[in-house]
Order: C-alpha cells, then sequence, then structure tokens
C-alpha cells in the first residue's frame, strides 16, 4: 500500500468530551492518501471508548495508548515517529476544522515546502462567540524562501504558540533534536528553529482552524508557561537573531509590574505560583518582594483595578488616533 501524503497527528489526554467533536470535524474532509494518527497519553477517563468507536467503522484512524502519561511533547513526537505520512499536521484534540482545511493543506504540502503554518479563529470554550478572527492577520497566503527564520518567528510566532498551526514534513521532524524539547510544552517551536529549514515556509491566511479557549490543559500553569517557559524557549533558538526573539518575547518578562497583576488578575499567579517560579529565580531582594506582594494581594481588588486600567488605555488609544487623523 502506497504510503499517505498526510498524517494528522492528534496527541490526547482526557478529552472524552471533546475528542469525538474533533474528529467529527475531519473525517469528511479525509481522502485514501490521509490518516489519523492518535497517541493517548494514559487517560483516565473514557477518551480510549469515545475512539474505539471511531476504529470501527475508520480504517484511516490509528490509535495508541501508552502505559504511561508521558507529557505534551513526547506524546507529539511520539506520534509522529508512527505516522506514515510525507508530512505530519500536528493537531490538537479539542479544536475543529473548518470544511475545506485539509484540501487547502494538502494543496500546499505539494508545492515542495518543509512547513505550513495553518491560521486560526480563536472562540469561547463552546465556539458561539468568536473572540479573535485571525491569528495571523494576513489577507492572503505568505510564503518564506528557506532560511528566512526571523520573518517567520516575527510574523508568525503567536500563532505558533498553538501547536495545532504546524504541518511539517515528517522526515525533517525525525531528522533534528527532539528530546532536548521535552517538558517545554512547545516542542514544536524547538524543532522548527533549532536550525534553518532548507525549504520554503508557507503561512496559510484563511483561518482554517477553531480554536477552542480556555480548556487547555496548562491553563492552571499559564504563569509559568507565558512568564517563564515560552520566553526560555525562545531565547534559545539558534536559527533566529536577539531582534526577532525580542519581537515575540522579552527575555524575563516576569520582571515587568504590569505583567505580574494582570497574571494575577487571571488567577494564574498566586503565592503557590510565586513559590514555584521565584525559589529559584534570580531576581534580586526587591523584585522578589514585589512578586510575593503581587501575589498575595487580593484578586477582589486587583480584577476592578486592571479592568479600569485597561480601559483608561483603550481611551487614551482611541483620544490619540482620533487626534493624529484631525492633524493630517
Amino acid at each position: 500500500m502506497k504510503a499517505p501524503l498526510l498524517s494528522i497527528c492528534i496527541a490526547t489526554y482526557n478529552r472524552a468530551k471533546y475528542i469525538g467533536e474533533t474528529l467529527d470535524s475531519i473525517l469528511p474532509q479525509l481522502d485514501d492518501d490521509i490518516e489519523i494518527v492518535i497517541v493517548d497519553g494514559a487517560s483516565t477517563d473514557n477518551t480510549e471508548d469515545i475512539i474505539r468507536g471511531y476504529l470501527q467503522r475508520e480504517s484511516r484512524v490509528r490509535y495508541f495508548r501508552l502505559s504511561v502519561k508521558g507529557g505534551v511533547d513526547q506524546d507529539y513526537d511520539k506520534s509522529v515517529e508512527l505516522a506514515h505520512g510525507e508530512f505530519c499536521w500536528l493537531f490538537t484534540d479539542d479544536d475543529l476544522l473548518r470544511p475545506g482545511a485539509v484540501a487547502a493543506v494538502k494543496r500546499a504540502i505539494t508545492k515542495g515546502h518543509d512547513l505550513v503554518i495553518v491560521n486560526a479563529e480563536l472562540r469561547d470554550l463552546k465556539l458561539t462567540t468568536i473572540l479573535q478572527h485571525r491569528r495571523i492577520t494576513m489577507a492572503t497566503d505568505r510564503e518564506y524562501p528557506a532560511g528566512g527564520m526571523d520573518a517567520i518567528l516575527a510574523d508568525a510566532a503567536y500563532c505558533l504558540s498553538f501547536i495545532g498551526a504546524v504541518v511539517i514534513r515528517r522526515s525533517l521532524w525525525l531528522n533534528r533534536d527532539r528530546e532536548t524539547y521535552y517538558g517545554t510544552e512547545f516542542i514544536h517551536m524547538g524543532v522548527i528553529f533549532q536550525a534553518a529549514l532548507p525549504s520554503s515556509t508557507l503561512v496559510l491566511a484563511e483561518p482554517y482552524i477553531l480554536i477552542r479557549l480556555g480548556n487547555s490543559h496548562w491553563m492552571p500553569r499559564s504563569f509559568d508557561i507565558w512568564m517563564f517557559k515560552w520566553p526560555k524557549l525562545i531565547w534559545s533558538l539558534a536559527s533566529v537573531s536577539d531582534k526577532a526573539r525580542s519581537a515575540v518575547t522579552r527575555r524575563e518578562p516576569w520582571r515587568n509590574f504590569k505583567n505580574l497583576v494582570f497574571h494575577r488578575s487571571l488567577g494564574g499567579y498566586d503565592a503557590q505560583a510565586y513559590y514555584k517560579c521565584f525559589s529559584t529565580a534570580d531576581a534580586g531582594v526587591f523584585w522578589k518582594a514585589t512578586a510575593w506582594s503581587i501575589a498575595y494581594f487580593p484578586r477582589t481588588v486587583i480584577v476592578p483595578f486592571h479592568s479600569f486600567y485597561s480601559y483608561l488605555k483603550r481611551l487614551t488609544q482611541h483620544a490619540f488616533f482620533w487626534a493624529s487623523q484631525k492633524f493630517e
């Protein structure tokens, strides 16, 4: 049998409530040269039962249940190892594909690109309200030449923080270091940007993915991830310049009063997060004291304070905009 052109690789854990809807959005779009590979990181709910229902009626779905939970990075890496496709789409277990998504990706990968980045639309947990129409604000598809890593990172880092946007040549993935990035939560960024890509990259401007916001396993760890893990990874990437890294994130974004207040208002930063993240950080006495104070400051005060600050900021931005229009 001829190897498939594309493997849609899904790493899942305890997604019985959502993975059926995800598969229902993908399966009607499949051709005979596409497979779905699901790696289950030892789910403790009935995810396996849901998936086995699909296995009974769909031969293009392959399912592998791990005996122990390995983590999202290891599970995605395992899914690529188990895949048969020339390309792998590292898709998520609770988001949806729009009709026409697979066909658009197939057209893109047959043009010789090493990497295809699929734009996405951000919605609420129930997928009923649009929160952001496009994660990448491009009106048309954009191609990047081999080695154009700074431009790719600058334009697409925000979208690439979501692994479901990544379609990558399988041989390229397997030929690169992956284990170094286990535990980073962003193995795909480490693989893509550890060295220049030998061929071109294409960004699909149309938002073919519907992201379900607020359902991530890492929501309780968001402060650690976005203030420590994400910047540490971005600043370790060998194929991009400091200027490109700076455009994505500060080296130490936790050294910012507004960032701490923002995460405190969301509930992601508290005393537990302080002791986990700042106990070993080289922050200095003054900044550790500031971080400690914000962690213990009542959210009942922080939330309205931050909301009022954000409101004033928007008013100021609007005032500057209209003033600039008046004097043009």
